[in-house]
């Protein structure tokens, strides 16, 4: 089977990770905000997300030398080894319920703070258990001070989902105003909205320019018309409730990973090998699946935060999108597949820098999405700082590197 073994080819994999994981929640987006229902776009996801693992599988974990201390991947499916399998499980069980809870936030907190607030949970308490279960690989002195780095992006991410929220409402409060009294508006702001220079509310250019202005007031209402999830104006709390519980599934994953691979906590029979990581792979992707896919098909008839019923035989026949849906899949499995590999190589705490996948996702959500357009210049400050509180992170924790003696 083929291995990492060296920092290099580790590190590499870790960056490849960081774009494909950063892109697939971008493309669930896009595929929302036009219409699509979110039931059938993780339906599909599930489906390709599945295959990419089985794909690695039968390739990387199976081709090439092997032995009785690193068995193929058909040898595996074999042996005594449940502790582990139950271990890669669990982390696809927890994965999935964060990818799930990541997909219903998005509409309410937006891409780019839902990916920057869950991502850095994840890093703070799975790179931390990570760091212990690995025996201390990685160096702790350059380590944390990255760990510390995505907890600033949390804060930062937060102040920055409040600031553009005022932003969007007073854009729609001064669009309300000026369709009751155009003349009012041109000679005075409304009460309690950002000055001109603070706020480019999409009111201030001509008529003829708002239908098309990204960031505009009339460019949200026709972004809130379009979508499968009519959010409105709702609660930031609730949102927010939704990404803190995405943070906390996927701060497990990595360590549950790392359990079932290296079996830290001596679970399997004496001489029985560890599970080698696209062994481990496998399983964890079918638990994600089964989860995934099934609660998806009960959301077809019974759908969540009052989105409308729809029906198997609808899914099978709804092709708007799903080209798109299934890439994503694509992406999110060769994503975790290198994290995976990469983590085994150089340790999982500092895999866990591909968490900096709001690099990503903020760039296709400014750049397709046209999140932050036209806002404040107290929520541009905030944007710039928490990229820059990320790109530090990643750097350091990729740093922080060490090898895994075999």
């Amino acid at each position: 089977m083929y291995l990492v073994q060296d920092k290099g080819g580790a590190i590499a994999l870790m960056l490849a990770a960081l774009v494909f994981l950063g892109t697939w929640p971008a493309i669930m987006n896009f595929l929302e905000q036009r219409g699509r229902k979110l039931q059938h776009t993780y339906l599909d996801y599930s489906i390709t997300n599945l295959l990419v693992a089985i794909v690695f599988a039968l390739t990387f974990g199976q081709f090439g030398h092997s032995d009785d201390g690193q068995p193929n991947f058909l040898t595996q499916l074999g042996q005594d080894n449940g502790p582990s399998v139950a271990f890669a499980l669990a982390g696809g069980l927890v994965l999935s319920v964060g990818n799930l809870a990541c997909q219903y936030a998005w509409p309410f907190v937006g891409l780019s703070a839902t990916e920057v607030i869950s991502a850095s949970i994840t890093v703070v308490i799975g790179s931390t258990m990570n760091y212990f279960l690995d025996g201390r690989i990685n160096r702790a002195e350059v380590l944390f001070p990255g760990v510390a780095c995505f907890l600033i992006a949390v804060c930062l991410g937060s102040a920055l989902h409040k600031s553009n929220d005022k932003d969007i409402k007073r854009k729609l409060q001064l669009a309300l105003k000026e369709q009751g009294s155009t003349e009012e508006l041109k000679t005075r702001p409304a009460v309690g909205a950002a000055e001109p220079s603070e706020l480019e509310s999409g009111v201030n250019v001509p008529t003829t320019e708002t239908k098309t202005v990204i960031g505009s007031a009339e460019f949200l209402k026709q972004l809130e018309d379009k979508r499968a999830v009519k959010v409105g104006s709702a609660n930031y709390l609730f949102g927010l409730s939704i990404v803190l519980v995405a943070g906390l599934c996927f701060s497990l994953f990595s360590p549950a990973f790392n359990l079932a691979t290296n079996d830290q906590w001596n679970s399997l029979k004496p001489n029985v090998p560890h599970l080698v990581v696209y062994t481990a792979f496998f399983y964890f992707s079918i638990a994600a699946f089964v989860f995934g896919f099934g609660i998806n098909l009960l959301f077809l008839y019974r759908p969540a935060m009052g989105l409308p019923k729809s029906s198997f035989p609808a899914y099978v026949a709804d092709w708007n999108g799903r080209p798109w849906a299934l890439l994503a899949g694509v992406l999110c499995g060769c994503g975790n597949g290198f994290q995976f590999m990469g983590g085994q190589a150089a340790g999982y705490a500092a895999a866990d820098a591909v968490q900096a996948l709001p690099l990503v996702s903020t760039f296709w959500g400014i750049l397709i999405f046209g999140e932050y357009h036209r806002s404040s210049r107290k929520t541009y400050v905030l944007l710039v700082s928490m990229l820059v509180m990320f790109i530090a992170a990643v750097a350091i924790l990729m740093s922080s590197s060490g090898h895994r003696k075999s």
